[in-house]
Formats: structure tokens, C-alpha cells, sequence
């Protein structure tokens, strides 16, 4: 191939607005070679992968809270009583929600 040192060739398709965007991000390299944009970016980029399982338990603890919620306000209504077991199981699920949270944040430094 003409002596060149690349001799393999790689084809993929875009849209037109996946064209628009790497032009975009060209400019702020700046370059005007797609070809060699696309290449630093295959071998040297990166991806960044989000773990959210801490914000899927904190999601999932403030769901059972509001189901408690939910069931000691009916109780309350039909009863005209609070009980103290129920306000305990709150203040519980509350404390895991702060607990969940001081870790979500500690992982964020």
C-alpha cells in the first residue's frame, strides 16, 4: 500500500449529528484530521464507568419508607393512634438512608 506504515483499514457508519458532534470536538483539539482524531481518541481515550449500586440502595431504602409511611398513616387515620414501634421502624430506615449517604459521599472523594 504505497509504503505506508498503516495498512489496515477500519469502516463504521455515523449519523448525521454523531458526524456534527466529533467535528465539534475536534475544534477544541484543534485539528482538522478526522482520521487521526479518531485514532488518538480509540487508543488513548477513555471511558468512564459510573457505579450507582450506592444510589440504587439509597433509592430503594426511601421507597420502603414511603410503603411505611403509607401503611402507619392508614393505621393513624383508622385508629387515631401512633405507635411507638412504627415511629422506631422510621427512625431506623432513616438512619440507613443517612448511612447510605455518608458512604455514597465518602466514595465521591
Amino acid at each position: 500500500m504505497d509504503g505506508r506504515k498503516r495498512t489496515v483499514q477500519i469502516k463504521f457508519r455515523v449519523t448525521e449529528a454523531e458526524r456534527d458532534l466529533i467535528l465539534e470536538k475536534m475544534k477544541l483539539i484543534p485539528t482538522n484530521n478526522m482520521a487521526a482524531y479518531l485514532r488518538k481518541i480509540a487508543i488513548d481515550g477513555y471511558i468512564v464507568q459510573i457505579d450507582h449500586s450506592d444510589i440504587k440502595a439509597m433509592t430503594a431504602e426511601i421507597q420502603k419508607i414511603g410503603v411505611n409511611v403509607n401503611q402507619i398513616a392508614r393505621r393513624v387515620n383508622a385508629t387515631r393512634n401512633a405507635y411507638k414501634e412504627d415511629i422506631e421502624e422510621i427512625k431506623g430506615v432513616l438512619a440507613e438512608i443517612w448511612r447510605l449517604q455518608r458512604l455514597s459521599l465518602l466514595k465521591a472523594l
